[in-house]
């Protein structure tokens, strides 16, 4: 089933798009149609998108959504999403909007109804949360900030390497907006759980991950507790939110693509 379907991989915030490019690679190889492009005005390399923040600024999660949505609609309704934080919501929200033929959410940014808010997940949001004049800026991270959010899993020198290799400034506005969805009737953080059909979907955890801990991620799963579709949690343990960029990313890839394989996708 895997050959020529595309896959559109979505990044989450303060990650470039090409950071996914070890999983295209690995998913061209699997004999899938992959795909990785940026977010809206997202700046073709690193050091652009470094070199213009105000590009991105002020993206809400609907803008981000319509982007990738007229992504899909130009490879086909056979296209699989995969995504990551941010990523991971805008894949949720497409795939309940009947948009693609599967999904898989890794460290999926809260949608709305999922009501748990840890510290440590307050705390790595804070670069952007703790001012509210940053809502229709552009922020970028620290490397102690990304140590703590990221990379707090691995070693702070390989930490300190991915900092220095992907990180990129991103908007904040869809931070206010996942963290006020649950007092706004309309929240662009909201997805449709219980749509049917609709393809499968697989949510993705580390147990050490700061910024979207795994008690989030299994309380998304519950949301999803009426849907009459495939969905699913796989945790790995003692990762943390770097996971799809750090030197254990390949085992996470491996297994996303037995589990598309399972779904006969």
């Amino acid at each position: 089933m895997a050959e020529n379907r595309p896959v559109v991989f979505i990044h989450g915030l303060w990650l470039h798009a090409t950071s996914w490019a070890p999983w295209v690679e690995v998913f061209r190889a699997a004999g899938y149609d992959p795909v990785a492009p940026g977010w809206p005005n997202e700046a073709e390399t690193v050091e652009g998108a470094r070199a213009n923040p105000d590009a991105v600024a002020d993206l809400g999660i609907d803008e981000v959504a319509a982007h990738f949505a007229e992504v899909v609609g130009r490879l086909g309704d056979e296209t699989i999403l995969i995504g990551h934080s941010f990523g991971g919501l805008i894949a949720e929200k497409l795939l309940g909007e009947g948009i693609g033929a599967g999904a898989v959410a890794i460290d999926p940014a809260q949608i709305k109804g999922v009501l748990p808010l840890p510290l440590a997940q307050l705390r790595s949001g804070f670069p952007a949360l703790g001012n509210p004049a940053n809502l229709h800026k552009s922020v970028s991270l620290t490397k102690p900030q990304f140590r703590y959010g990221f990379g707090n899993a691995v070693s702070e020198e390989e930490s300190d390497a991915l900092y220095d290799r992907w990180t990129i400034p991103s908007p904040a506005r869809p931070l206010f907006q996942a963290a006020a969805a649950n007092f706004q009737m309309h929240s662009p953080a909201a997805v449709d759980t219980k749509r049917h059909p609709r393809g499968p979907l697989l949510l993705i955890s580390g147990t050490a991950d700061h910024t979207v801990p795994d008690v989030v991620t299994r309380s998304t799963l519950k949301q999803y507790r009426d849907a009459m579709t495939v969905n699913e949690l796989q945790q790995f343990e003692g990762r943390g939110h770097s996971l799809t960029i750090d030197s254990g990313w390949r085992e996470v890839a491996d297994a996303v693509l037995a589990w598309l394989k399972a779904q006969g996708l």
